[in-house]
């Protein structure tokens, strides 16, 4: 098994690519060790001393670092995903659904959310994905849409820069209602 890595704008975070299906629908974010019980592949991982955090979107792995150095967790993190596979184990526990946050818009918004989301869908979420993160509508208030972003976005030193800049002004093109874009 051939793992490849590719560095994310986020340099404490690092993306791992196993060259299959990591999870067939949605995507997971662990925060911290407690967050992991509903992952067997997520609790090896934290158990690299150093890793602080963990996403897994449809084909690859985000690992965020502490303040370690890449050179010192990166074999052990190669060393545990491929075990992992190559066991053949689940990477979520088979009771557990993918991560999915409720949505809040206002009554007869639902076009502007549909729009929103599309072009969130279309154009953001793929983009993010390459650099090992997910952006995800939250909702659409008083003309600020709020986005939930994980993996190598959170905590991204240019997630802002990407939200105000890049997001926000595709948006803006698009749907004159929305004045801003927030992350939640």
């Amino acid at each position: 098994m051939f793992i490849q890595t590719e560095a994310t704008p986020n340099p404490a975070t690092l993306k791992f690519l196993p060259g299959r299906i990591v999870l067939p629908e949605g995507t997971m974010d662990f925060r911290k060790t407690e967050d992991a019980g509903s992952s067997p592949l997520a609790q090896t991982l934290f158990q690299v001393e150093g890793v602080e955090g963990i996403f897994f979107g449809h084909d690859f792995i985000s690992v965020t670092k502490g303040d370690v150095d890449w050179q010192h967790i990166k074999p052990a993190i190669l060393g545990a995903i491929m075990e992992h596979f190559m066991s053949g184990a689940p990477v979520l526990a088979s009771e557990m659904a993918a991560d999915s946050e409720e949505e809040f818009f206002e009554e007869g918004d639902e076009e502007t959310v549909g729009t929103i989301k599309e072009l969130i869908e279309t154009r953001v979420r793929p983009a993010v994905a390459q650099d090992g993160g997910d952006i995800t509508f939250r909702g659409f208030r008083d003309g600020i849409v709020y986005l939930s972003m994980r993996g190598a976005c959170s905590g991204c030193p240019s997630s802002t820069a990407t939200l105000k800049h890049g997001i926000q002004n595709l948006l803006r093109h698009f749907v004159p209602e929305v004045e801003e874009v927030r992350a939640l």
